[in-house]
């Protein structure tokens, strides 16, 4: 028969106190997060308050203002108190409503307020394909009927510009409300196929450069050519292979040459141009500049706004039992502003940890970046790696060389020669280096790029570099080769 009995037990358990699971979501929080975080934070605890700058008495700063009499009024000394001789020698300014109506006759000595103004202009990269080709179709010269077809066909377009349905489709859905045929929207797309950007309301590849190929000037050089091309032999453009595009297209040389250029001068996504990506904006979190002393690394004070306890809110819950809820204000406002400081702290050490060990970087540049993971700044710093990961998420430095992420500084390394390690970013800059500085007529292959580098210390594989090349956005040894030729015929 089991009997209740009592047994005691020791052992080790890890409780995430909210005060620490505050300080963990504060570290992972990018400098915009934060700033709504602490704003969201001042606007519903009225503990919390914002430190203000220190104002700077402008009376102080006026020069004219003698140091003893500060009220002294100008002109006391000359008159000698004589308020009938100071009222004689006065004279009266008037001043003009800033805000009031213009008085002065139209005419060459009148001039605007709005000249002395500079000029503003607008941000239209926000207007995206749609509204762009709505507003054209709406300053046209379309009936309404006409109006409210080519606006189904906007609608019908993706985002690079081309039309997702047929003309049969959209004649369908638009006759649910009045009867219109597949020849109405057809006549209507051809308008549309006229608006900027040129190529846009394409169904294929082949009719986006058609059409962009179709505004050229009739006697351009190759037009015809290019049209040919266009419509019946992107194939063969595709593989490169300029031999059957001749004996298809029976020309020369020089004229498959001048076609196939402005070929690729048109653009095969027209509507890649107005995506209406808003511009991201990035905030750095410490700046690192240079001193006689060497590098100083510094947190961006003005990044997040400073916050302090109000203390007169905080000495009325002090001398009263009562307020629980102010009392509890009051303690997430104190945890806030403590889990703000171990953010910084945390961010300063890991910071002048990456600028210790790349100094070099910030010295010469990608080439003399040192490899390095998250377990050498987590054994620097004393934090687990975790940590470290939190802290270089979507943090950013600002330094000489430009602003990087804290993330762009760790990069796995390959073994040198020599025994030391050299990180993938300082290969990466090496081949880049190599490729621009190699002779057109020869330029270096892969296999050529990694015997290079073995010679320097560092033994990579040739399709190591080939896929370092690649990430670079260069094109291999034989296109390059290829637009060398292409340049100087």
């Amino acid at each position: 028969m089991l009997k209740p009995a009592l047994q005691l037990k020791l052992g080790q358990q890890l409780t995430m106190t909210p005060q620490l699971q505050q300080a963990i979501k504060l570290l992972q929080l990018p400098v915009l997060e934060l700033q709504a975080q602490v704003l969201e934070a001042l606007e519903t605890n009225v503990m919390l308050e914002q430190e203000e700058d220190e104002t700077i008495d402008l009376a102080s700063l006026d020069p004219t203002a003698p140091a003893g009499e500060p009220d002294a009024e100008p002109g006391d000394a000359e008159t000698g108190g004589d308020p009938d001789e100071a009222a004689a020698d006065e004279v009266v300014v008037e001043m003009e409503d800033p805000w009031a109506e213009s008085s002065t006759p139209s005419g060459d000595g009148a001039r605007s307020d709005d000249d002395d103004r500079p000029l503003e202009f607008t941000d239209e990269r926000g207007n995206d394909l749609h509204q762009h080709l709505i507003w054209q179709l709406e300053v046209s010269k379309l009936d309404p009927r006409q109006l409210w077809i080519g606006e189904a066909i906007v609608d019908a377009l993706n985002d690079d510009g081309y039309l997702t349905e047929s003309c049969a489709e959209i004649a369908r859905s638009l006759s649910i409300d009045l009867p219109v045929s597949d020849r109405d929207v057809e006549d209507v797309l051809a308008f549309v196929q006229t608006l900027d950007p040129a190529g846009v309301g394409a169904r294929t590849l082949s009719e986006c450069l058609v059409l962009q190929l179709s505004q050229l000037a009739a006697e351009t050089a190759g037009r015809n050519l290019a049209l040919a091309i266009a419509r019946d032999h992107l194939q063969a453009v595709a593989d490169k292979d300029l031999g059957a595009l001749r004996r298809a297209l029976g020309v020369d040389e020089d004229a498959l040459l001048a076609a196939l250029a402005l070929v690729r001068g048109c653009h095969p996504r027209p509507g890649s141009a107005f995506e209406g990506a808003q511009p991201e904006y990035v905030v750095p979190d410490v700046f690192v500049r240079r001193t006689d002393q060497g590098w100083s690394v510094e947190l961006n004070a003005g990044s997040v706004p400073r916050l302090r306890v109000n203390q007169g809110y905080a000495g009325l819950v002090a001398r009263s039992a009562d307020y629980a809820s102010l009392r509890a204000q009051l303690q997430e406002a104190r945890w806030l502003i403590r889990s703000l400081e171990i953010r910084n702290e945390t961010l300063l050490k890991v910071a002048r940890s990456i600028v210790q060990r790349q100094s070099a970087f910030l010295e010469r540049g990608d080439e003399a970046m040192q490899p390095m993971i998250l377990r050498d700044v987590a054994d620097a710093v004393g934090m687990h790696e975790s940590t470290i990961s939190r802290v270089t998420t979507g943090k950013y430095m600002h330094t000489p060389r430009g602003i990087f992420e804290f993330r762009y500084f760790f990069s796995s390394h390959v073994s040198g020669t020599d025994g030391e390690d050299v990180s993938s970013v300082a290969i990466r800059a090496r081949i880049r280096k190599l490729i621009g500085d190699e002779s057109v007529e020869k330029p270096l292959s892969d296999a050529q790029l990694a015997s290079i580098l073995a010679g320097e210390g560092v033994k990579v594989a040739r399709r190591t570099v080939a896929k370092y090349r690649e990430a670079l956005g260069l094109a291999s040894s034989s296109e390059r080769r290829q637009v060398s030729a292409r340049a100087t015929s």
